[in-house]
């Protein structure tokens, strides 16, 4: 395999006493789409701010491409960026737009036309060069504002918050052409979200952040199924936490303790205080009670419906502190293979506890 295009080394970033980024290391691979997700605060775009040169390392080293950036300038450095508020100049047609990078390089001017020509058919914004940006709409401001990145033919593309100014039915749609288009181009993509969601639609590999630190990297379905700590699990996805306590039976084998739920056995290494968790999606709902071996099964009252088109979310009082949510599909229901719940009806959650997640911090 290649040498990762990207390389983090202990990168940490301190203002003022604030350790904004703590102690991060990451590699990125060449062609990969890597998102950096957590919450506002969490220290996201500080780290792509230090990748792009626009915020030096307190401690650490990136490189990219083999070079040590310590001493790169921004504009030197083989990565360009899109930012969250696109940074179209609105003097300027879209074609001026995009070529502004290599006209500041001197390019001579055929090429220029050349390659803006082409960044514009990547984007599809195919002639419309000689419109200014507030003849466009956001989606395609924002396709302006990609073209003059890649226009540059950089090795890296940043993206700080890129959709986050879009309404949602946009946003879906150019996250589908996001994907595509890195694709197309095979340059590595760093797009930094709060949106869990965006990420897990459009990234080979997902960083999550809290305070500054990295607490998980792993792809898309294996953050969502198998994440390693409380706050990757409770971010990533919807899910139901439970306190508990957890006893070692045997190297692999543990007995956890659940108020309401009981004891139940599942794989893993833990002692004391830990946290059980289920995805709505694996709890299925019935006014009957369950019959099965594996499942646990709890007894309790509708909360609360939330109606979303597709499915709707069950909120089931079952004695915890907060009520059970369960995933309920509304087209099996509208098939007649579901019953109808309301607020108030008692009901049966159940679910297997083999998908029972066992997190210990």
């Amino acid at each position: 395999m290649s040498d990762p295009i990207i390389r983090i080394e202990n990168v940490s970033k301190v203002f003022g006493g604030v350790r904004a980024v703590d102690n991060v290391s990451l590699t990125i691979d060449q062609g990969e789409f890597f998102a950096l997700v957590g919450p506002s605060g969490c220290g996201k775009t500080t780290l792509l701010r230090m990748l792009a040169g626009f915020e030096t390392p307190t401690e650490g080293r990136i490189i990219v491409a083999g070079q040590d950036m310590a001493n790169v300038a921004p504009n030197k450095r083989p990565i360009n960026m899109v930012f969250q508020s696109y940074a179209v100049f609105p003097h300027m047609s879209v074609a001026e737009n995009i070529g502004y990078g290599l006209r500041m390089e001197n390019r001579p001017a055929k090429e220029i036309a050349s390659r803006v020509d082409e960044a514009l058919a990547l984007v599809k914004l195919g002639g419309l060069g000689k419109r200014r940006p507030d003849e466009l709409s956001g989606g395609q401001r924002q396709r302006v504002a990609l073209a003059r990145a890649l226009v540059k033919r950089p090795s890296v593309l940043l993206l700080d918050e890129p959709l986050s100014a879009l309404d949602a039915k946009l946003r879906e749609a150019m996250q589908l052409e996001l994907v595509h288009l890195q694709k197309t181009v095979g340059i590595t993509f760093v797009i930094v979200t709060h949106d869990q969601s965006e990420a897990l639609s459009m990234a080979n590999r997902i960083a999550v952040m809290e305070r500054g630190a990295v607490r998980q990297v792993a792809g898309p379905s294996v953050l969502y199924e198998a994440p390693n700590c409380r706050f990757v699990a409770d971010f990533i996805g919807k899910i139901n936490l439970f306190d508990a306590e957890a006893t070692q039976l045997s190297p692999g084998v543990v007995r956890v303790s659940v108020p309401r739920i009981g004891d139940i056995t599942l794989a893993g290494t833990a002692s004391g205080p830990v946290g059980l968790a289920v995805r709505p999606e694996k709890i299925s709902v019935s006014a009957e009670e369950p019959a099965g071996e594996g499942l646990i099964r709890l007894r309790g009252t509708v909360a609360d419906i939330a109606y979303y088109g597709g499915y709707s979310n069950v909120f089931v009082n079952v004695g915890l502190e907060d009520p059970i949510m369960a995933d309920f599909s509304n087209a099996s229901r509208a098939m007649g293979a579901g019953a109808r719940f309301a607020a108030g009806d008692t009901l049966w959650c159940s679910w297997r506890i083999s998908d029972t997640l066992l997190l210990s911090e």
